[in-house]
């Protein structure tokens, strides 16, 4: 239980250390969101762009930047932990850790201890984002739970009243809709994902605006809702990822949005992996 998916580590063992400044990093498909932890307490973030070809090296000088201008080095650092869905990024981070953290690195993927039985027919399939959004929602919720995030693709993650991952939705993020809309229809323009003036646009812009909204928001609060026929109405959705700003004020069903639960959950795992 709780051990199908794992973490690659090397030979070096964790300082025990009672308060760590602990680097959590999660690697998406358009955005990297990293963040450093004081004990748990967050104490800065940062989002750039995710290049799939970065090497050990760039991630480094662009993480010893950033790391600057909080006032921080890369020495400060007493571990760090990385989830990524862009699997050629996996070593890169891996080496960043050897060659400038002076640290193992944690890499999410199979063999982790999650504190949570992986109700999926093969566990290796779980994307790292999904797992540990769902360790994090059930540490913060203590019960049912669903976790929806909003990136590259819409994710629904489920977990049990008894802490066990269930398995997950998956459908197509907005700004991937959004570009195929445009590509595919030549005479439909690129918008800018603001709220829509009204439910009925009165331009074409206004339209695509009010469909991408309305449309995304609808079909969320019809997968929360036949989740919770299955797992209880009590069960609580909580919402993550770059666009939840922009598409949940127009759900009904998500209760809060987290726009830091994924690092919470990175720090949740590098504790529960740190012996």
């Amino acid at each position: 239980m709780g051990t199908a998916y794992g973490f690659i580590r090397s030979a070096t063992a964790f300082e025990d250390t009672s308060r760590p400044m602990l680097l959590v990093v999660d690697v998406g498909n358009t955005q990297t969101h990293f963040g450093t932890f004081d004990g748990d307490r967050l104490v800065e973030h940062w989002r750039f762009a995710t290049v799939r070809t970065s090497t050990a090296d760039e991630l480094g000088a662009a993480l010893r930047n950033l790391l600057e201008l909080r006032g921080l080095g890369l020495a400060d650092l007493d571990g760090s932990i990385v989830s990524s869905t862009v699997p050629q990024l996996r070593p890169e981070w891996g080496a960043v850790g050897q060659r400038y953290l002076r640290h193992e690195t944690v890499i999410v993927g199979p063999g982790i201890k999650t504190g949570m039985a992986l109700r999926y027919d093969n566990p290796r399939e779980i994307g790292p984002d999904r797992l540990v959004n769902a360790v994090a929602s059930f540490d913060r919720v203590g019960g049912a739970c669903i976790c929806v995030d909003f990136g590259t693709a819409i994710t629904f993650d489920p977990v049990s009243a008894t802490g066990e991952y269930l398995g997950g939705i998956i459908f197509p993020g907005v700004e991937i809709s959004m570009e195929a809309l445009t590509e595919r229809a030549a005479a439909l323009p690129k918008i800018e994902l603001t709220a829509p003036r009204a439910l009925i646009g009165k331009t074409t812009i206004d339209a695509i605006r009010s469909g991408v909204i309305y449309g995304f928001a609808g079909m969320v609060d019809a997968i929360v809702g036949r989740l919770r026929a299955e797992l209880g109405e009590e069960t609580a959705a909580i919402a993550t990822g770059g666009l939840a700003g922009a598409i949940v004020p127009f759900t009904e069903s998500i209760d809060e949005v987290d726009d830091l639960l994924t690092l919470t959950g990175l720090r949740l795992l590098w504790e529960r992996n740190r012996s």
